[in-house]
């Protein structure tokens, strides 16, 4: 199975996880995240690893989070609204985002990914 990494070609914390993949020799593929944002699924599931914090999944330092006011709307969100607006504008992902099956997970962190890519590669 080829794992999906939704990624920003300037971003150092994405060539960062992406480096983290290659090394642990994971398949995947890069798709652009601000011309293809993750689909309302992928971004539920996201959403699912992240305790239901729907605020993990956005790019809180973007400066599309701020141009928008996201910030100030987030609270009165419901879960699908926020999901929509994600879905809709790869600009306000968290990133970088990966897709492996039925899990997601957002943002990349060198010390918690060791265990959670052995749990993800684990056999069923």
């Amino acid at each position: 199975m080829r794992w999906k990494v939704y990624a920003y070609a300037g971003c150092d914390t994405c060539r960062r996880a992406l480096r983290f993949l290659t090394d642990a020799g994971v398949a995947h593929d890069v798709i652009p995240i601000r011309d293809q944002p993750p689909t309302r699924r992928e971004l539920e599931w996201a959403l699912d690893d992240s305790g239901g914090n729907v605020r993990r999944l956005f790019n809180t330092a973007g400066q599309e989070y701020r141009r928008l006011g996201v910030g100030q709307q987030l609270a009165g969100l419901t879960r699908a609204e926020a999901i929509d607006l994600l879905a809709a504008n790869g600009h306000l992902v968290r990133r970088p985002l990966v897709v492996a099956g039925p899990t997601a997970w957002v943002g990349f962190d060198a010390v918690k990914w060791p265990a959670r890519l052995q749990a993800a590669c684990r056999p069923r």
